[in-house]
């Protein structure tokens, strides 16, 4: 068994100061003495008292996890004998080439190869195009981010962060020479699109605030103080994004916050020419567009929030005309132009479809159709605009991802790759269904659940609880090696489709936000209830877990429901909700309106947000053990967040249960940047799972 120390044998936690300081707003003072760990130099983090006290947790987490060292290498062992070490992407053509990754047994990072189309399988041909291995030498973070080559292949553009703040930096390399050019743009946060005749780029740079609020034309070999500002959105609330069609004939700049968007495109001949609008913002309203031929296809939710399809012609792209109905059951997720079809992706009661329609009407859509009840599909990697068979991605929670090949014209799926487990796999080990359980209000609440094939559904067992509930994002019941090492001690694992997310359409969405944000909450908890009426746990033997907003989640049940959870584990946790969405400065928070509320002009988003706001709603009450992370670089969940919450619990809760506060000093908002560090990082989660719930290591 994992022992845990009685709390009289802990090391003593730090105690972070109280300062006074206070704030009033619509006639409500505030009172928050942990506003100091905030650094008023932030982005830069100087303060010697901050650091100190992030230094005192950091060593204080070391020593409460050092007991458990040997759990944590154990799991670790397992998680990453689980992972093909030389493992490859499955090659994908475009244009005269074909593209892979490949990685080296031991490296963190992923190489990037090509091979003349016309070489066929002679691998003396293989070109190493971008070594990230040698990028991210020496670096604690690394990440790659935009990854664009040149249409004629001769150039790549690509951006890289080398310290977790997502301010990425463009470099541009000849793959004909080898030779890096001089052109280097630093704080860029978008895309990269290349100009028609490969001698400029789009772009966009983050500004002071963190936001991008531009789109810049780069020409190649001039200096970047002349880069030309092709748009400039007004509203800090919206982000620009640079993309192109599937065509590759028009460049894509869009403007939107979490609701609103608007359109422009310039033709990708003639970048300077002025923006064609396609339609222009109107508050509520969401669409993007492809293109096929001289036809805009135009994917909204102005009439429905299952969204239709339109078409426009590029001479009146405002005249939109309903090609594709909205459905009660069908929620359309997105489209995507081919040259010979187009691809309709959505949800229908929450599992994933791929439908091909041809372009003439009075043609029925072909579904790609799928074996199990519950799954993750979508499209993969399909570059080119003249493509007949379609690489399709497929997995499940007890299936391993697999690759495919879809003949559109045989409607035929060809394996090309099963997600390889070195250390072995038996999927007949598992069992996954899909439930519905229904929530105090009555809405039923789906639960995507895997477990092991002799789990006894008696309240004995441990379960992991799993969910998000923000933005619309649905979390899919995909595959993952490291929840086995859960599975294979007994537990079963649950991802919780709650409110907030788009899981079941977007009006499931837009019923966990704003004003209904306590349904994302109530169901939550309701789900886990009805798990332990039904015998598939017992309350203090679930562990809970979040990320994000999710850490949001979990702090507002660790308030509402403490003694169901036998363990929280508390990823990069948006817990200071009010203030975050007090300071109009922070780099998100114009743009985040829309999602929570505006507390600084509206009073009931003022009192709607301190009444969930996880740090606002702590109380003097017995907390479960916690396990909060944060990263001193992250820009979307500011440091302070966990850190300032993790101290307030400490001083006000009842409990002797551990609480742990990791920061990572290096990182940003995804942790640890290395697929073996970000396993490391998984595996000291899981131990403190197993060490708080007393499962056998």
């Amino acid at each position: 068994m994992t022992q845990s120390p009685s709390p009289s044998t802990l090391p003593t936690p730090p105690v972070a100061e109280q300062r006074p300081h206070s704030f009033t707003a619509h006639g409500i003072t505030i009172e928050d003495p942990y506003a100091w760990i905030k650094d008023p130099g932030y982005p830069e983090v100087t303060d010697p008292d901050v650091l100190a006290y992030l230094a005192a947790e950091n060593a204080y987490f070391e020593s409460v996890m050092a007991p458990h060292r040997p759990l944590v290498d154990r799991l670790y062992e397992e998680m990453k004998g689980r992972i093909k070490e030389d493992d490859s992407s499955v090659p994908q053509k475009d244009g005269d080439w074909v593209y892979w990754t490949a990685f080296e047994t031991g490296g963190q990072y992923r190489k990037w190869w090509r091979r003349p189309v016309a070489a066929g399988d002679d691998k003396t041909k293989d070109e190493l195009i971008l070594d990230e291995p040698v990028l991210a030498e020496g670096k604690e973070y690394f990440r790659l981010g935009a990854f664009s080559i040149s249409n004629d292949g001769r150039l790549l553009a690509y951006a890289i962060d080398d310290n977790g703040s997502e301010r990425f930096e463009i470099r541009v390399k000849d793959l004909t020479t080898g030779e890096h050019l001089p052109d280097v743009i630093p704080g860029m946060l978008s895309e990269i699109v290349w100009t028609a005749d490969d001698k400029g780029f789009l772009y966009g740079l983050a500004n002071d605030q963190w936001r991008t609020d531009n789109a810049r034309l780069h020409w190649l070999g001039t200096p970047i103080a002349d880069d030309i500002e092709l748009f400039k959105e007004a509203d800090e609330g919206f982000r620009v994004g640079v993309s192109e069609t599937s065509d590759r004939k028009w460049i894509v700049l869009s403007s939107g916050d979490h609701v609103t968007s608007e359109i422009y495109l310039l033709p990708a001949t003639d970048p300077l020419a002025a923006p064609l609008l396609v339609s222009a913002r109107k508050v509520g309203r969401e669409y993007d567009v492809d293109m096929h031929g001289d036809t805009l296809f135009i994917h909204t939710n102005d009439t429905d929030p299952n969204f239709r399809l339109c078409t426009a012609h590029i001479s009146a792209p405002g005249e939109w005309v309903e090609k594709i109905a909205p459905s009660r059951h069908f929620y359309m997720t997105g489209i995507d132009c081919f040259r010979d079809f187009f691809i309709v992706d959505g949800r229908e009661d929450g599992l994933d479809q791929i439908e091909i329609h041809r372009y003439e009407d009075g043609i029925a859509p072909q579904r790609i159709r799928f074996p199990e009840a519950s799954y993750d599909a979508g499209l993969g990697n399909n570059p080119e605009y003249a493509m007949d068979v379609l690489r399709v991605g497929y997995e499940s929670m007890v299936t391993p991802g697999t690759e495919y090949d879809y003949d559109v014209a045989t409607g035929e799926l060809t394996t090309l790759k099963v997600q390889e487990i070195p250390s072995g796999y038996q999927a007949a080990k598992y069992r996954t269904e899909r439930l519905k359980i229904t929530a105090r209000d009555g809405t039923e609440v789906p639960v995507s659940i895997v477990y092991p094939a002799d789990f006894p559904k008696d309240g004995s067992r441990p379960l992991f609880l799993y969910a998000y509930g923000a933005y619309g994002y649905a979390i899919p019941p995909g595959f993952s090696t490291g929840r086995l090492s859960l599975l294979d001690r007994g537990f079963a694992y649950a991802i919780a489709h709650i409110r907030g997310g788009d899981d079941l359409g977007q009006q499931w969405y837009l019923d966990g936000k704003l004003e209904k944000r306590a349904n994302t909450f109530n169901d939550f908890v309701d789900v886990a209830k009805v798990l332990v009426a039904d015998g598939w746990t017992a309350a203090g033997k679930i562990a809970i877990a979040g990320r994000s907003a999710g850490g949001e989640l979990m702090g507002a049940v660790v308030n509402s429901d403490p003694e169901l959870w036998g363990a929280v584990i508390a990823d990069v946790p948006f817990v200071d909700v009010l203030n975050t969405m007090m300071d109009a400065e922070l780099p998100l928070t114009p743009g985040e309106w829309p999602e929570w509320g505006n507390p600084i002009e509206d009073k009931a988003a003022f009192e709607l947000i301190r009444g969930y706001s996880p740090y606002d709603q702590v109380t003097a009450q017995a907390y479960p053990p916690m396990f909060i992370s944060g990263g001193l670089n992250d820009p979307r969940v500011t440091y302070w967040e966990p850190a300032k919450w993790g101290a307030k619990l400490r001083s006000v809760k009842t409990d002797d249960n551990v609480l742990l506060l990791k920061t990572n000093m290096g990182a940003g908002h995804g942790g640890k940047s290395g697929r073996f560090e970000s396993l490391r990082e998984g595996a000291e989660e899981h131990a403190f799972v197993l060490w708080q719930l007393g499962i056998e290591g």
